[in-house]
């Protein structure tokens, strides 16, 4: 619960930035007679169908809030103004069922946004009132998109399509047809992040929320999703739409002012996203249950930096997992294997200012010290820490040790998961290596289980050789647990950052 407050304190942070720099500007006008939607000033228009000319119409008064009444040939389309318009003039767009559960929308506009709205299906109709406000009224070209159930097959199918041209999307309930979950994966590689509202009881959950999510993670894409205990599909929305107005005021002030890139990435780099996909558990007070929260906004989440090259190894890639505030002096991890979510030694080592560098693995040869040194060499350029943190688990252990036995000068500690002393990086032995890296004074931290096969044949006999040529080992034993061990990783931390 402490990580949940730290972080909403983040958003609403984000929240007074954006109302900082998005100072006061002009309200963009509208023509045509103006009618009022909960406080605030509505314009309606019909889209010809087949022309796409879009002309002013009033409102009928018995439609009250919402919109009832049809024109043959024609699409209904509204938009709502705010008392005083945020600099860039950022919009969300509503995808269908026009007035249902509104409430992030009053709120969005207390913000500053406009308010969208086209009565139909995504397609060429829709481009064309993209292009009517865009263009015409000035409105941001990234636009934040709302869909309730059907509406989110609209938000989803347009989006595929633009990903160039969208802030962010808030689907709630959401139904997606098979074409655009297709092509999902284009929303994650165009930095499009997406919150999901969902009951637990849905239909649509299982369906069509989980595989987004999935493909989500699978691209590196930022996905928030709130699961509302023992909800079926209706309600919509919260009752109190706080966490889904600053989730979207955040996402459209990143999207209108992207983060400049640390300065070793160039071109060569991709960049995604790393974050654990924990469950966090929050009490809904107005609807008196409880939501289930994960992803990045309850959860930190980071940079990551890919880039895949060609040598006479074969094709590798490299991975640079930023953190959100460097420590001084750029420490950082030389990690020797892959890193999946639930690395929490190194989250842990991410919250307090470490990069963590994940070696390439070439298609040929596994690892390979001229890649090793390459790296190294790029990083300090940079000005990253000289002396790096190297960590491997099992063999992959071997090749942090087979590394450093080359370079002990250049190594701050190795921590070490039931390590295995062998490595495709050299052949000479790993155990005899231990000596110039005992003479460097390298500190050595091994986690084993105790019922680990190489527990005495590789764990005990680094400890014997290391503590008899002088240098400095704590050895961390997991009884009971075998090869794959749970780690403390506040513990861990702690003895990584002392060095």
């Amino acid at each position: 619960m402490r990580k949940i407050t730290a972080l909403i304190a983040v958003l609403l942070i984000t929240t007074s930035i954006f109302n900082t720099v998005y100072a006061q500007s002009t309200t963009a006008s509208f023509s045509g007679d103006k009618t009022t939607w909960r406080g605030f000033d509505r314009y309606d228009f019909l889209m010809d169908t087949l022309s796409l000319e879009i002309t002013p119409f009033k409102a009928v008064e018995s439609e009250g809030f919402g919109i009832n009444a049809e024109v043959k040939g024609k699409v209904r389309c509204l938009v709502v103004v705010p008392k005083t318009a945020a600099v860039g003039n950022p919009w969300s767009w509503r995808g269908f069922y026009w007035d249902h559960e509104p409430q992030s929308e009053v709120e969005l506009l207390k913000k500053g946004f406009f308010i969208g709205y086209i009565n139909c299906d995504a397609g060429r109709q829709w481009d064309a009132w993209y292009a009517f406000l865009t263009k015409e009224h000035g409105f941001s070209k990234k636009p934040a998109f709302g869909g309730m159930s059907r509406g989110a097959i609209n938000a989803y199918a347009w989006s595929v399509n633009h990903p160039d041209q969208v802030s962010c999307i808030y689907a709630d309930n959401a139904a997606i047809m098979p074409e655009s979950l297709a092509k999902i994966a284009e929303l994650a590689k165009h930095d499009v992040p997406l919150l999901s509202i969902c009951g637990s009881e849905d239909f649509l959950y299982e369906k069509n929320t989980l595989p987004i999510e999935n493909i989500y993670l699978q691209m590196g894409g930022r996905m928030t999703i709130l699961v509302k205990e023992g909800t079926a599909h209706h309600p919509h929305s919260l009752q109190n739409p706080t966490p889904i107005v600053d989730w979207v005021v955040a996402n459209v002030a990143n999207a209108s002012n992207p983060l400049q890139l640390p300065d070793f990435i160039d071109n060569s780099f991709t960049k995604s996203y790393y974050y654990n996909p924990q469950n966090s558990y929050l009490y809904l007070k107005e609807e008196n249950t409880w939501m289930t929260a994960r992803g990045p906004g309850y959860t930190p989440y980071y940079e990551q930096y890919e880039v895949k090259g060609k040598s006479r190894y074969g094709v590798s890639s490299m991975v640079i997992i930023a953190p959100n505030k460097p420590a001084p002096g750029k420490p950082w991890v030389f990690r020797s294997d892959r890193m999946d979510r639930n690395a929490l030694v190194d989250q842990a080592l991410l919250a307090k200012g470490y990069h963590i560098v994940i070696t390439p693995i070439t298609a040929q040869s596994g690892a390979v010290m001229e890649q090793w040194n390459d790296i190294y060499k790029m990083l300090i350029d940079h000005g990253f820490s000289k002396k790096p943190v190297l960590e491997g688990s099992g063999v992959n252990a071997g090749e942090c040790f087979a590394w450093a036995m080359e370079n002990p000068e250049k190594v701050s500690v190795i921590y070490a998961v039931n390590p295995v002393m062998r490595s495709l990086m050299t052949k000479k032995n790993l155990i005899e290596g231990l000596v110039p890296i005992a003479k460097a004074k390298v500190p050595l931290l091994v986690v084993s289980g105790s019922l680990d096969p190489w527990f005495k044949e590789h764990t005990k006999v680094i400890e014997q050789q290391y503590k008899k040529l002088g240098g400095k080992l704590k050895l961390i034993v997991k009884e009971g647990q075998g090869h794959f061990i749970t780690t403390d990783p506040e513990v861990i931390e702690a003895q990584i950052t002392k060095y």
